[in-house]
C-alpha cells in the first residue's frame, strides 16, 4: 500500500497492469498497491488522460482476481448491506474523511475542474463501487476507507495471497533488464 507520491511505473509494470486488464494502460502515474509477490494490484490514474479526457477514479482496482472478488459481491447484493454501515456516525465521518483524503491524493496530480469535489465509489454519502472502495482501501491502509475495508473483508480474494496469472512478472521483468 502507497499514497503519493509514487515512483514512475516501470515498463514491465505497465505492462502487468496492461495484461490484467486486457488492453494498454492509461494515465498511470504509480502503483498504489501490489499483491504479495510483487505485481500491481492497484494503479494510481492521473485525474486527466492523454486524450484529456476526465478520470475521476484515481485509485484503480487492476488484479483480476479481485475485481473478479468485487464483482461477485456487488452481484450478491452486498453494497446496500455497506451501505446502511453508513447510517452510523463514526462510519459516515470516517468514510467523508476517506473521500477527502483520497481527494488530496489525486490532487497532488493536477486540478481537473470536471470532477472537482468527486472521489470515487459514492463517497462521502452512498457506496456504488466496491471496486473504487477497495482500491482506495487497499492503497491507503486499513481503517483509511470503512467501506472499503468493509467490503475487502467480505471478499473470497485476499491481498494476503498470490492469484496472479504470472506471480512476480512486474518484479521478475525488472530484475532480468
Amino acid at each position: 500500500m502507497t499514497t503519493p507520491p509514487f515512483p514512475t511505473p516501470t515498463a514491465a509494470e505497465i505492462a502487468v497492469v496492461s495484461d490484467q486488464l486486457g488492453r494498454t494502460a492509461r494515465g498511470v502515474v504509480g502503483i498504489a498497491a501490489r499483491c504479495v509477490c510483487g505485481n500491481p494490484t492497484v494503479v494510481a490514474t492521473a485525474p486527466r488522460l492523454d486524450d484529456g479526457s476526465p478520470f475521476p477514479t484515481f485509485y484503480y482496482l487492476t488484479h483480476p482476481a479481485a475485481t473478479a472478488a468485487m464483482s461477485t459481491l456487488e452481484a450478491e447484493q452486498v453494497m446496500p448491506e455497506l451501505a446502511a454501515l453508513l447510517e452510523d456516525e463514526d462510519v459516515a465521518s470516517a468514510y467523508l474523511a476517506a473521500h477527502r483524503a483520497y481527494l488530496a491524493d489525486r490532487a497532488q496530480f493536477g486540478d481537473v475542474p470536471e470532477i472537482d469535489g468527486v472521489s470515487a465509489g459514492g463517497m462521502p454519502t452512498r457506496v456504488k463501487c466496491l471496486h473504487a472502495l477497495a482500491g482506495h482501501a487497499l492503497a491507503a491502509g486499513t481503517g483509511v476507507n470503512p467501506i472499503g475495508d468493509a467490503a475487502l473483508a467480505r471478499a473470497a480474494w485476499s491481498p494476503e495471497r498470490c492469484a496472479c496469472a504470472h506471480p512476480g512478472a512486474a518484479l521478475s521483468a525488472v530484475d532480468a533488464g
